[in-house]
């Protein structure tokens, strides 16, 4: 089983955060992130929003580091934990910007990138960058295959419903072909597009019995048959994880979440501050070696 976790500090959610977190600074993710590489998880990660509208903010909530930036940096601080978007928005981006924007941090991380997406949910968001949000889901579709056919490919042509070019040049272009692709999402069309098109599933917001009927319902479909590697499938537990203090606990969570068919588990500890936060990874990077890590 994979640990990663879900920074604090880059994304600020209602309820959802820590209260030094507000004033937290780059210095101290890069502390975090650090930690986590020397300690032998295997990613970390970074969420997109780019204008949250004031009204209604209860969700997602309003702070959002810029992944390209944030792993621009951590890249250079870090030498093997990968770097993971969840999620990234193919709606806000078009697959060629994708390929040469995160293709050069992909060489900057020595492929050490792993790409979340998603289709997206946020309609107001939509509306604000004049991105369409009717067709999202093909439109997702679609983006998925032509960064398959573009991620590591100096001369990159795709020919889709959305999405169509050749003749051109993307250099520099990723170290993989194509890097990871994780699908976000919270229902079982996110599932679904996971098993038919990319490499791992990481849905948010579901909970490891939900995640584990309808990983029984995809099992059982000619997509999942047609697949020629196995799927990763990553999931957070609901609630923060204490292993310092509560070790029996969360080895618990992650036995449940094992018998649910998860192969890689988000982390999201309680912590009181940086140090805090630090002294819970130690702690967890203990019970790892027991954990099938």
């Amino acid at each position: 089983m994979k640990f990663g976790i879900q920074t604090p500090v880059l994304s600020l959610v209602p309820g959802g955060h820590a209260p030094w977190e507000v004033d937290g600074t780059i210095d101290d993710v890069r502390q975090i992130a650090q930690a986590a590489d020397r300690l032998g998880f295997d990613y970390l990660t970074c969420s997109e929003h780019m204008a949250i509208p004031e009204e209604g903010m209860d969700l997602p909530g309003p702070r959002y580091w810029d992944p390209l930036s944030t792993f621009g940096y951590l890249a250079a601080h870090t030498s093997r934990i990968a770097l993971t978007t969840s999620v990234l928005v193919l709606g806000y981006h078009h697959p060629l910007e994708i390929a040469k924007r995160f293709g050069t941090l992909d060489r900057i991380c020595d492929g050490r990138l792993i790409m979340g997406v998603g289709a997206g949910y946020l309609e107001k968001e939509f509306e604000l960058l004049g991105a369409p949000f009717a067709d999202r889901g093909p439109r997702a579709d679609d983006a998925i295959r032509a960064i398959r056919a573009s991620f590591g490919r100096r001369t990159p042509a795709y020919d889709g419903p959305f999405y169509r070019f050749e003749g051109i040049v993307v250099d520099p272009c990723a170290l993989q072909a194509p890097a990871p692709i994780w699908i976000g999402g919270r229902s079982v069309r996110s599932l679904r597009r996971a098993v038919e098109l990319a490499d791992g599933w990481c849905p948010f917001a579901t909970s490891p019995r939900r995640a584990a009927a309808w990983l029984a319902q995809a099992r059982a479909t000619d997509a999942w048959e047609a697949r020629d590697r196995p799927l990763e499938v990553v999931l957070a537990h609901r609630d923060p994880l204490d292993p310092s203090a509560r070790p029996d606990a969360t080895a618990a969570v992650v036995a449940e979440l094992r018998e649910a068919g998860v192969t890689a588990v988000s982390l999201r500890f309680v912590h009181r501050s940086l140090a805090h936060y630090v002294e819970q990874l130690e702690a967890m990077a203990a019970l790892m070696a027991g954990l099938g890590h």
